[in-house]
């Protein structure tokens, strides 16, 4: 099994920044893609930004310039930076993954608990 555990949300003023971090643990052979979610109050689960295991990314346009991700292949983690944080952007970030457990078959997709993120303006 694998487990994913974010930390770093919390409570910060408009024009701010917070780290978020999601470490992996378990079996884990390889992790492919990784990805930041996000689920604001009355709003669907969207997807932020994705970084691949070769280190590509992409974002959702509301974030560009602003987010970034990155990851730590050696310790199974991935990040989230945010800058010049926006009321708009409070929500839940969840962190998601595929993971290999061994060399062969196919990957696995895993959800952590979610960490809450709080924009005041």
């Amino acid at each position: 099994q694998v487990q994913l555990v974010e930390s770093g949300g919390g409570l910060v003023q408009a024009g701010g920044s917070l780290r978020l971090s999601c470490a992996a643990s378990g079996i884990i052979f390889r992790i492919n893609d990784m990805y930041w979610y996000r689920q604001g109050p009355g709003k669907q689960r969207e997807l932020v930004a994705k970084i691949t295991s070769g280190g590509s990314t992409n974002y959702t346009d509301s974030v560009k310039g602003r987010f970034t991700i990155s990851r730590d292949n050696v310790d199974n983690m991935v990040y989230l930076q945010m800058n010049s944080l926006k009321p708009e952007d409070t929500a839940v970030y969840y962190c998601n993954a595929d993971v290999k457990w061994t060399r062969f078959g196919g990957a696995r997709n895993y959800w952590g608990q979610g960490t809450q993120v709080t924009v005041s303006s």
